[in-house]
């Protein structure tokens, strides 16, 4: 049995992050993953599905050059295959460029399926391990298939959730993973869920021609957004032509030899080529045997972690989508960077023992906390939505007096000259205090943008202070500095 000062279970965006943290604070570190490093967030999720995101986008912006004085000459064609392929290339690199940070860092990875014997101990089925020491080569050796560690990390993120009556047939009924590798347009698609994941999809497939139509349980588009940003991209939907569903679900479907025939809450029935269901994800914690480690799971089986993302079982500790919080990359790498540095600054004695030291500064109990009151929220339709911290429901919600500034992006300079003139800027700011409880954008690089109120929020700062801050012109930032002295009725190029 091989022994590490740390063990690491999965190797997505919790995991390889928190192992190469790990080991940049000299630990010896083990990193086992039944598939492929990257996780679903670089094979399955978020990599390829930008990827088919921009090719559609690079596709709609070919076809209204000329509205730019550029000709294009012949007909503009979109090839999905062909778009397929560089995505398998973008996602094939990236895979490549971590597994060689693995190797650089002399992280031991352990291909194979992890279970746990006890606490301490890890059982990995079928396993195949991969060793590089610091400028080393990598090269397979024969594995030992039980794993001991000091700490260990669980960090198996989550997959598709199916819906009763809409099993996934990998077809004509699918998930994200196989609309992904699509390589011809449906003629017609039927999405279930309008949440980030059935958005960006539907306006995907619209640009490509496709008949779209997207079926949402909740009220709106967006639901987890403000309600003015569902607002706006429900009007962007509309424009496309995707007809849009709410409050309806869909109940059953029928695979024919022609169509899927859908069947609506409400009764109505749908036919379409396929269907792709985008309603939630489900955690990865089967097969683990976590009551051998006696590490609890909460009643839909996500891993319940602290504010120091330790589980009940002391020196064992999860991170990423299996823990059930923001579910998201970035919010996993940072909740591994969190129980990294709380397990080795625990009791390690790495290769530097100052850098053990520095992770005890600034706190009072010498342990780093998960704060999720600034996670940006990302959605690459088209225009993109970028929101971080309150919407203004929730923030009245808890009681709070809020002050709201917005601004239009059609008012914008940079915005008429790039042609992308949709969406707006929305500040929340407390009425009492002037800080900013929330951001959000939708409209020309939100997902950028957005990162000016996770700075806001994050830091407490004011509306005032955001809008005093010089903003570069012509830029889309300015969108938010005018939102923001929009808190205060001051903003410049608002009409009155």
């Amino acid at each position: 049995m091989q022994e590490f000062d740390l063990l690491v279970i999965g190797a997505g965006p919790a995991g390889y992050v928190g192992a190469i943290r790990a080991a940049q604070l000299g630990a010896r570190v083990c990193l086992v993953e039944k598939a492929e490093v990257g996780g679903v967030c670089m094979n399955r999720g978020c990599i390829p599905t930008k990827s088919l995101v921009a090719f559609a986008e690079l596709y709609e912006k070919t076809q209204s050059s000329a509205a730019f004085g550029v000709r294009v000459e012949g007909q503009v064609t979109a090839d999905l295959a062909a778009a397929v392929r560089r995505k398998r290339e973008v996602v094939a690199t990236l895979v490549k460029g971590v597994r060689s940070l693995l190797v650089k860092r002399g992280v031991t990875l352990v291909s194979g399926e992890a279970s746990f014997v006890n606490e301490r101990t890890v059982e990995v089925a079928g396993a195949r391990t991969t060793v590089g020491g610091a400028g080393a080569d990598a090269h397979a050796v024969a594995s030992a298939d039980r794993f001991s560690a000091k700490k260990i990390l669980v960090a198996t993120g989550s997959e598709a959730a199916e819906l009763p009556g809409l099993p996934f047939d990998g077809s004509r009924v699918m998930s994200s993973t196989e609309a992904l590798e699509l390589e011809a347009v449906p003629r017609s698609l039927l999405i279930v869920g309008a949440g980030a994941i059935g958005c960006e999809f539907a306006f995907v497939f619209s640009a490509l021609g496709a008949c779209v139509t997207v079926v949402e349980i909740m009220d709106r588009a967006l639901p987890a957004e403000d309600r003015d940003i569902s607002a706006v991209m429900e009007r962007e939907l509309r424009k496309r032509k995707i007809d849009l569903v709410t409050e309806d679900s869909v109940v059953s479907c029928a695979v024919n030899p022609a169509s899927v025939r859908s069947t609506l809450r409400s009764g109505s029935e749908l036919d379409t080529e396929r269907v792709l269901v985008s309603v939630g994800r489900r955690f990865n914690t089967a097969g683990l045997l976590l009551d051998r480690a006696g590490v609890r799971c909460g009643p839909k089986g996500e891993i319940l972690a602290d504010e120091h993302m330790e589980t009940s079982s002391a020196g064992v500790y999860a991170a990423g989508d299996v823990v059930g919080k923001k579910m998201y990359a970035h919010s996993a790498s940072r909740e591994a960077i969190v129980a990294i540095e709380n397990a080795l600054a625990d009791g390690f004695a790495g290769n530097d023992a100052s850098e053990a030291g520095r992770l005890r500064e600034g706190t009072a109990a010498g342990r780093r906390t998960m704060d999720y009151s600034a996670v940006p929220a990302c959605t690459f339709t088209r225009p993109e939505v970028g929101s971080v911290g309150l919407t203004e429901a929730q923030a009245l919600e808890l009681g709070l007096k809020v002050k709201v500034g917005s601004f239009n992006f059609r008012a914008l300079g940079r915005a008429q000259v790039l042609g992308e003139i949709a969406g707006m800027v929305k500040v929340v700011a407390d009425a009492d205090t002037d800080v900013v409880l929330g951001l959000h954008v939708i409209g020309p690089h939100a997902t950028e943008l957005v990162h000016e109120g996770v700075l806001a929020v994050s830091q407490r700062l004011t509306a005032r202070a955001l809008s005093e801050t010089i903003h570069a012109h012509p830029t889309l930032s300015e969108a938010v500095m005018e939102a923001a002295e929009g808190v205060r009725g001051l903003s410049i190029h608002s009409p009155a």
